[in-house]
Parts: structure tokens; C-alpha cells; sequence
């Protein structure tokens, strides 16, 4: 008899209503009862075995980096497990499919933690912490990212609510509209917090005669952003540094964008991060923080145990009410507040295609496991933006002359 079968009856019994086909290792299958369906492939018992010790994303998703669970249609996956609601089991059904789920699982043997899985030790939200976390995320490499980033290398939401039809077309967009929301103009200091790949600084600089300082966590990038800056001709008015927005200097800005960085500072330090802010700034100054935001203000998205651990350790979205209370106790007026949710739903379907159209490139680049990871997480990203449990808004907020 098939390790399975028991298994497989039992799923059957207890869900008629199926929107997906389950295929195990050995042959017995669970079909769909609609037309329309992803397929689940459960290739070895390891997969179970995964999920009895992990409950939940972290057990998934640990077994479809390792290859023993996969599945045909990764936006129909997350339909099913958004939306589906299976019925309520008695306690007795319970314990029945556990038992089924247990003696296929057990060939299995004990599951192991792939590799690739990122386990931060020390006080959350330390500046050494941090520094480790970005890293893990950005340390993928430069021409990972460069498989589906546009050409200027911009790793946040594009704009295409305002005509774009491209991805570049889009980023510039957004480049073009944080510098005019900043009120830019030749002769300020900017600071560019989070400063990625430099495509806002070289913006800034090259359009607007701005001079501009980029601080990033990920030696990597700073490493490739000033070879892009000295290719641009903007090594004079761009400096590309590696270094801790806590630890910078005393300095008099007359401008700061932060885009896509906020995410990395916390519930716990967006206070101190607001105060930094206000006071590297001229009295009088601006700040245009683009960030993503959490839509339950209940929600805790250090929760999802998947994510921090194999796409961004930490990172921690937090609530527009949240970025907006920091930023008053700083000190802060905020002058204008815009969100972009389905914006970013769009760029995340562009990045995931542009991704599945080089995916041998990205195998050969960063492994076949990490490639499963980012096939994975923009899906999930965008799904998170199309359903709105998450958002991303620009506000920006003037020190007080």
C-alpha cells in the first residue's frame, strides 16, 4: 500500500470542497474540486515532516526551499491559503488526520533547517544587528538584483499610477517625485538614508546640482553605487558611505529622503530614528520618508517566521499612525501624505517576471535554494500589497524654522 493512501483518504473525507490537487511522492493523489486549481507536489515525506515541526509559513516554507514541496502555480497557492476556508473539524477528525499526517511524514526522518536559514543573536534593533541583517538580505550580490531591478537599480515601489508603462518609466516617477517633494534646488546638502544602489543621490545630484551624502548597511552596495557614481561623472557632489544613521556626525542638511528604510528600524528605535532625523536637518528642512506600513496596527509582522528568517531578518512594517506619532514627538510638522499600495502590487509583478525570465541566471548566481526564497517572497509581497494587509506611503514632514 502507498505510504500516503491513508493520508490521502482522509484529506478527501474531510474536505469535499477543494480549490487544489495535492500529488504525493508515491503516486496516490487528492484532485481538486473546482476547475481552476494550483497543484501542490509533496516530491518526498520530508515536506510533512517540515510542517509537524514547524506549524504554519515556517514549516512551508522551509520545505519548498529544500525542494520537497513544490507547486505549479505560486499566485494560486497564495489564493488558497488566503482565502480558503476549510471547514471545522471535530477533535476526534483531529486526531485522525494528524495520525495520517504523522505516518507519511515518518519516512521522513528528523527535518532539517536548510542552510540558507538566518538566526540573529544580541538586543533586536542593535546598530550591530542591523548591520547583520542587511546584510544577509543585500549580501545576495549586485548581479542578483540586477536580473530584475531596472537600470537604475531602484529597489522600492515604482510609480506607474501617474502614466508610466514601464519599470524604468516608473522609477523615474518616483525618483522625480521625492526630489520635487523635497523642494530641491542647486546648492542644498541632501541625505540619503539607505542610500541602496545610489539611484536617488545620482538623481538628485544630476538633476537638481544638489550635493549629496548616501549612507548604506550592505558594503556590497556602497561598493557598486560608487562605481556608478563615478561612471555618472557625480563623484564630486555624491559620496557613497558605509555607516549607521545613529552614528552619524553632527551634520546641517537641508533635505533627507529616506526611501525603504524605515522598514529595518523598528517599533522600538523609530523614536530615537525620528529624533536623528530632525536634528541632522537645517531648522526649516525637509523630510520625505517612503516607507511600507502595516495595515493592521494590531498585526506583528516579526510573527512570520518565514520571512525574518530567509528575506529580511527583522524587518518590521509598522503602521502609517505609528511613522507619524514618531515624527510629531520628534518635533516633526507633517505637511503631506500620500499612499501607493497598488503601485507597489505592480512593481512586485514586474520584479517576479523579470526574475522567471533569467531564472537559470539567478540559479547559477545565488543557488537554486535562495532562488526559490525570492520566488517566493515577491509573490508573497505583492499578494501582501493586492490584499491590503500591507501599504506603502511617502510623508513628508518639516522641521520647524
Amino acid at each position: 500500500m502507498r505510504i500516503s493512501a491513508p493520508l490521502s483518504r482522509e484529506l478527501k473525507r474531510l474536505f469535499p470542497s477543494r480549490p487544489f490537487h495535492v500529488r504525493f511522492w508515491d503516486g496516490s493523489a487528492v484532485p481538486a474540486t473546482v476547475g481552476e486549481a494550483p497543484t501542490f507536489f509533496v516530491r518526498r515525506p520530508g515536506a510533512l515532516a517540515q510542517f509537524i515541526a514547524a506549524p504554519g509559513s515556517l514549516g512551508l516554507g522551509r520545505a519548498y526551499v529544500e525542494g520537497s514541496l513544490a507547486v505549479d502555480d505560486l499566485e494560486g497557492a497564495f489564493r488558497v491559503v488566503n482565502e480558503w476556508k476549510p471547514p471545522d473539524l471535530s477533535v476526534a477528525d483531529r486526531v485522525r488526520l494528524g495520525m495520517a499526517v504523522a505516518i507519511a511524514a515518518a519516512l521522513g526522518g528528523v527535518p532539517r533547517r536548510p542552510g540558507l536559514e538566518l538566526i540573529l543573536r544580541g538586543p533586536r534593533h542593535s546598530a550591530e544587528r542591523d548591520a547583520a541583517a542587511v546584510r544577509y538580505h543585500y549580501d545576495v550580490g549586485n548581479d542578483f538584483f540586477a536580473l530584475f531591478l531596472d537600470e537604475s537599480m531602484t529597489y522600492s515601489c515604482a510609480i506607474f499610477s501617474r502614466g508610466a508603462q514601464t519599470l524604468e518609466e516608473a522609477q523615474l516617477t518616483k525618483l522625480e517625485m521625492v526630489a520635487k517633494k523635497l523642494e530641491l534646488a542647486p546648492g542644498m546638502r541632501v541625505l540619503d538614508v539607505g542610500c541602496g544602489w545610489g539611484s536617488f543621490a545620482m538623481h538628485a545630484a544630476r538633476e537638481y546640482g544638489v550635493s549629496v551624502l548616501g549612507i548604506t548597511l550592505s558594503e556590497a552596495q556602497a561598493e557598486l553605487a560608487r562605481v556608478r557614481v563615478a561612471q555618472a561623472g557625480l563623484s564630486e557632489s555624491v559620496e557613497i558611505r558605509v555607516a549607521d544613521y545613529r552614528r552619524l556626525p553632527q551634520s546641517s542638511f537641508d533635505a533627507i529622503a529616506s526611501i525603504g528604510m524605515a522598514e529595518h528600524v523598528g517599533d522600538s528605535k523609530i523614536d530615537l530614528y525620528a529624533r536623528k532625523l530632525r536634528d541632522l536637518l537645517v531648522p526649516g528642512g525637509l523630510l520625505l520618508n517612503h516607507a511600507i506600513a502595516a495595515l493592521d496596527p494590531e498585526s506583528d509582522p516579526l510573527e512570520d517566521l518565514f520571512s525574518t528568517r530567509y528575506v529580511f531578518p527583522d524587518g518590521e512594517p509598522l503602521p502609517l499612525s505609528r511613522i507619524q506619532l514618531a515624527l510629531e514627538r520628534a518635533g516633526f510638522h507633517t505637511e503631506h501624505t500620500e499612499g501607493f499600495r497598488e503601485d507597489y502590487a505592480v512593481t512586485l509583478r514586474h520584479w517576479a517576471r523579470r526574475l522567471d525570465e533569467r531564472i537559470e541566471e539567478a540559479q547559477a548566481l545565488a543557488g537554486v535554494e535562495r532562488t526559490r526564497v525570492w520566488r517566493l517572497y515577491l509573490r508573497a509581497a505583492g499578494h501582501g500589497f493586492q490584499t491590503g494587509l500591507t501599504a506603502v506611503y511617502q510623508v513628508r514632514a518639516r522641521r520647524p524654522a
